[in-house]
């Protein structure tokens, strides 16, 4: 894989080329916006596309115009080998099917990363590393076209999965699409509220809240094109919230404790740092000015002691210049750490024997408090 066409340059599509550009890969660039592509090309994502043939393309579109978007490049053979990256598969793969594509040379594809901002300008060329990337070859597909998609994958630094149409449809239902519409409701809620509830906004309210913040317009193109799927979710989840509120009314609590507790196994199911299994972290909390360079002076100590932070969290204080960093680490290097940080300088609350707080998602150590 010598030369990619990247068509479509928003967060993905620029974030995949970038990322293409650190390994040495010629990259070219189109898209509709041609202000995308001069950004993309500035923030060295490659150059603009002007007919060159290609190894593969990848089609950086929203859902339902990968199929005319793969049509077209095919029409003018671009490419010897096709994949996408829009979040649901079954309907970009009847589109194209429905538009004559040669579905021989097109691996529909599905990386499982993204942020909340939209655009180039978001784009990271580190967004993929460790990062699940769905790949859904038909029984039609080429070996050489299924080979270049695996060859984009690794190279983005992601972990091919190969999975299904349908049935990677059903798990983004669960693991992303119902989740965001959940995450949005909860968010829709606080327009109802008032200055004083909104003040006393905690660190808990933001983490479940901060996917809501994505693109609406997207966000509805996306669950358009898995529907039923996210229906299913979303009427299970709604269930056991109508049975909560309804315990919650008559008092008896049974319904909400069973979901607490189905909530919490749930919890320790997701897969932790970098897809591996869910280890128990301990927490290190130290108090931090905020000022220039105080972040970079913390995980400079953690180095010269000689600790990992394998996650770390920031909980700022409502009014004041300071804030409260949680650092994930392992158990057996707490001491270790509060003592480091202790000597040069900072207030380290004592770190409690046997501070293993439980799993951790994605690396990051549950908090025994609620926010």
């Amino acid at each position: 894989m010598e030369k990619v066409l990247v068509a479509g340059t928003g967060l993905i599509g620029t974030s995949a080329a970038l990322a293409l550009r650190e390994k040495d890969v010629a990259v070219y660039l189109s898209d509709i916006d041609a202000d995308a592509v001069r950004l993309a090309r500035e923030l060295g994502a490659g150059q603009e596309w002007t007919g060159q043939d290609v190894d593969l393309a990848v089609i950086a579109v929203p859902p339902h115009l990968v199929g005319e978007v793969l049509a077209d490049l095919q029409k003018h053979r671009a490419a010897r080998a096709y994949t996408d990256v829009a979040s649901v598969k079954v309907d970009p793969i009847a589109d194209a099917q429905r538009l004559g594509c040669d579905m021989t040379c097109y691996v529909p594809g599905h990386p499982l990363a993204g942020r909340e901002r939209s655009g180039p300008a978001a784009a990271r060329a580190d967004l993929f590393l460790g990062r699940p990337w769905a790949l859904c070859p038909g029984p039609d597909t080429n070996v050489g076209a299924v080979r270049l998609a695996r060859e984009l994958v690794s190279t983005c630094g992601a972990n091919a999965v190969t999975v299904g149409a349908r049935e990677h449809d059903s798990a983004v239902a669960l693991v992303s699409h119902a989740p965001h519409v959940v995450s949005s409701a909860v968010a829709a809620s606080l327009m109802g509220g008032d200055d004083v509830a909104l003040g006393l906004a905690g660190q808990g309210l933001r983490d479940t809240t901060r996917i809501a913040a994505g693109d609406p317009l997207l966000w509805q193109r996306i669950l358009a094109g898995n529907a039923l799927p996210v229906a299913e979710v979303l009427e299970r989840i709604a269930a056991d919230l109508a049975a909560s509120a309804s315990a919650l009314r008559s008092g008896d609590l049974d319904d909400v404790t069973d979901l607490l507790r189905r909530g919490a196994d749930g919890h320790d199911r997701i897969p932790g740092k970098h897809g591996g299994p869910v280890h128990d972290y301990g927490v290190v909390q130290v108090v931090l000015q905020d000022r220039p360079g105080e972040l970079a002076r913390l995980f400079n100590a953690a180095g010269l002691a000689n600790v990992n932070i394998e996650d770390v969290r920031l909980e700022h204080s409502t009014g004041l210049p300071v804030g409260v960093a949680e650092m994930s680490v392992r158990p057996q290097d707490t001491d270790r750490l509060a003592d480091a940080l202790r000597f040069h300088g900072w207030h380290v609350p004592p770190v409690p024997s046997g501070n293993a707080v439980g799993p951790a998602v994605r690396g990051r150590a549950t908090s025994p408090q609620p926010s």
